[in-house]
């Protein structure tokens, strides 16, 4: 089912939520509504779900406007961040509650409910533990019953609440591959929320970058990643280490750095901030009178196969973060209060 949102927005006192934004999702796909806290997209991931209703603007499902239709006539599946599991049930009665609570009309026989929830645990891979309390489980088997109960009612539209926020990093990890390999295999339209960057790039297909209330960006994880829209997404999508400075003669000039701009007139000139991935910086030994940002050494510690660097200079307020393959920093005698010479192999330069 295709989602269309049409100028959406919603205002809780003098806190403007959402402020007038448009998204298509189209049939089958999974997104990723990523952002800092307060920026909007758990209120937007509600009104999809009908549980707030927009001040103003639309949503439509597959062409239906359902902004003013009940939350229980939308069909919509709702996994909620803390699982909201009911206690008293087992695993076994609380996937099969959105079925037996059906009108008698619209009931399907107790026999049919049987085997459509034995089908969803199997699905989930917890079939083994049907008669279980919610108490009895770990909180990646919670995650996995609340998902398998929001999809008992075949949903047309399935909705996630920061789906893995409450579990640590292991489990995060198993279940949102888990979480990518089942939706490969139902094809419901998807849309969870996260704050995780990791965890959007992973998983959706396509990336929605939500900032106070409104979309900053939309494509593919490679999309936004290599090629953010602002200064904002690129700082927000990953590490990156920020340099303030100004573009002028084609070049972007900060303290201690200086990087040509291929294509810039050389006589634009303006204020702008410049943006490096830890590994996009490289150090040698400081040798007066050489080019580069002077800065010293703080502190180093492994990252897997890598070393990180963390290194203070003279102006900044935040330390830079560089990352270097383990063999390099061991040549290089790395030790913290070293002075080094900083350069950007490559900087992603924004005006403003």
């Amino acid at each position: 089912m295709s989602i269309q949102i049409r100028h959406v927005s919603k205002q809780f006192g003098n806190f403007r939520a959402l402020n007038d934004l448009s998204l298509d999702i189209d049939t089958g796909e999974l997104i990723a509504l990523l952002g800092p806290s307060g920026c909007g997209k758990t209120t937007l991931l509600r009104i999809i779900a009908g549980l707030d209703t927009p001040d103003t603007g639309k949503v439509l499902v597959q062409g239906e406007d359902t902004t003013d239709l009940a939350v229980q006539k939308r069909n919509v599946g709702f996994v909620f961040q803390h699982y909201a599991l009911f206690r008293h049930m087992t695993v076994f009665d609380n996937v099969a509650f959105g079925l037996r609570v059906r009108p008698r009309s619209e009931r399907r026989p107790a026999k049919e409910i049987r085997e459509r929830v034995n089908r969803l645990l199997a699905l989930v891979q917890i079939d083994w533990m049907s008669d279980r309390y919610p108490d009895q489980l770990s909180g990646g088997q919670r995650q996995r019953v609340a998902l398998a109960r929001a999809l008992a009612v075949e949903p047309r539209v399935l909705l996630l609440d920061e789906p893995f926020g409450a579990l640590d990093a292991k489990v995060r990890k198993d279940l949102r591959r888990w979480l990518r390999r089942l939706h490969d295999e139902l094809s419901v339209t998807s849309v969870f929320v996260t704050h995780d960057q990791e965890e959007a790039l992973e998983v959706a297909d396509r990336v929605v970058v939500v900032n106070a209330g409104r979309i900053e960006q939309i494509g593919s994880p490679d999309e936004v990643y290599a090629h953010p829209a602002n200064a904002f997404v690129y700082s927000f999508l990953g590490a990156a280490n920020r340099f303030d400075g100004h573009v002028s003669g084609g070049a972007f000039h900060a303290p201690g750095l200086w990087h040509p701009m291929p294509g810039m007139a050389p006589e634009d000139a303006s204020r702008a901030i410049a943006f490096a991935r830890p590994h996009d910086l490289e150090v040698e030994h400081h040798i007066p009178g050489t080019a580069g940002l002077s800065a010293q050494l703080v502190r180093r510690y492994a990252r897997g196969a890598n070393v990180m660097l963390e290194l203070e200079y003279e102006g900044a307020d935040n330390p830079i973060e560089v990352e270097l393959k383990r063999e390099d920093a061991e040549r290089m005698q790395l030790e913290p209060g070293q002075t080094l010479l900083v350069r950007p192999g490559s900087l992603r330069v924004f005006r403003q």
